[in-house]
């Protein structure tokens, strides 16, 4: 794999530390573009350029000379609406209006490859599965149906991107990733390997689903593959670790790798539904028991990827910080 010069935004990031940690390892020379300085959770050899905060009129200067690539991580992904009057317009700012302008910029910069990472969210919530029939998973073809303003931001980003492509010849690439995972990740997987780990009864043992996720270590490895294949530019990946799960199978693979025996209880799963619709949980508890499957196989035949890490060594990796002695 050739040594190139990337820029990265969100190089301080969930994914981007694994990213930055991964490019470095490969002998790629790194600039980030942060809020401020100093860029103290950034490795010493990563030049870091203090940009402010990412929006249509960012003062790109001539920050962007020299890049072979950028990958585009950073993203809005919380906005509280109870206190935004309009929450779409604040999403917009950072992952669709930051991204356009910074890509016009690195084009009159001369940079030949633009990755944008974008979401699985920009093709829509959920998708078929059952017993029976099995799943119809999101494809690259699948028409995009996103139902939140997260997704809304992403998908008019890459419209908006790749019409910019089109006109201009620049080396466009979109990643649309699930769920991500991995040592230091927040939010539901966090706390769902917590409650494992404290040994508390889930009442999801009647759920069936299907739904698919990557772990940060395999997903950083396609988006370094995405920058130096040939054959990336022009097409929208989707990506997973090549094994989708259904809920009960992710709790007993987050336990065993914890070290505890999973406490499943056999719940309704129309029950679970009806009690989130009380709660105001409704989202949450469908990301528990829906189906979300993705086809990674694009980037797996056109890229020849293979994900260096298995569910199962992935989520191991990824408890290890609750239960230090797993994964060795």
């Amino acid at each position: 794999m050739p040594s190139l010069n990337i820029g990265i935004t969100g190089a301080t990031g969930f994914v981007g530390r694994h990213l930055v940690a991964d490019a470095l390892e490969r002998g790629h020379r790194l600039t980030a573009f942060v809020r401020r300085q100093p860029a103290g959770a950034l490795d010493p050899r990563v030049a870091a350029v203090a940009v402010g905060d990412l929006g249509p009129e960012t003062d790109w200067n001539d920050h962007l000379a020299g890049l072979d690539a950028i990958i585009y991580l950073a993203s809005r992904v919380h906005v509280m609406t109870e206190t935004v009057s309009n929450p779409l317009a604040a999403y917009r700012k950072v992952n669709t209006e930051a991204a356009v302008h910074m890509v016009a910029a690195a084009a009159r910069h001369g940079v030949k490859r633009f990755v944008y990472v974008s979401t699985v969210k920009a093709n829509g919530e959920e998708t078929p599965w059952s017993p029976a029939e099995g799943g119809r998973p999101f494809g690259p073809d699948s028409p995009p149906c996103p139902v939140d303003p997260y997704g809304i931001s992403k998908l008019e980003a890459e419209r908006k991107l790749s019409e910019f492509a089109t006109a201009t010849g620049l080396e466009l690439v979109i990643v649309r990733p699930p769920l991500v995972y991995g040592p230091g990740a927040a939010g539901n997987f966090a706390r769902l390997v917590k409650l494992i780990g404290k040994g508390v009864p889930l009442p999801l043992g009647s759920v069936q689903n299907r739904r698919s996720m990557i772990s940060v270590q395999n997903l950083a490895d396609l988006l370094l593959l995405t920058v130096t294949h040939p054959q990336a530019p022009g097409q929208i990946y989707l990506a997973n670790d090549g094994q989708d799960l259904s809920t009960p199978q992710l709790v007993r693979m987050i336990a065993r790798a914890l070290g505890r025996s999973p406490r499943l209880v056999p719940v309704p799963t129309a029950l679970l539904r009806s009690l989130g619709r009380l709660a105001g949980r409704t989202a949450e508890v469908e990301r528990l028991v829906g189906s979300l499957q993705v086809d990674s196989s694009l980037a797996r035949s056109r890229l020849d990827w293979i994900p260096p890490l298995s569910v199962a060594d992935g989520l191991a990796l990824a408890v290890r910080e609750y239960n230090p002695t797993a994964a060795q």
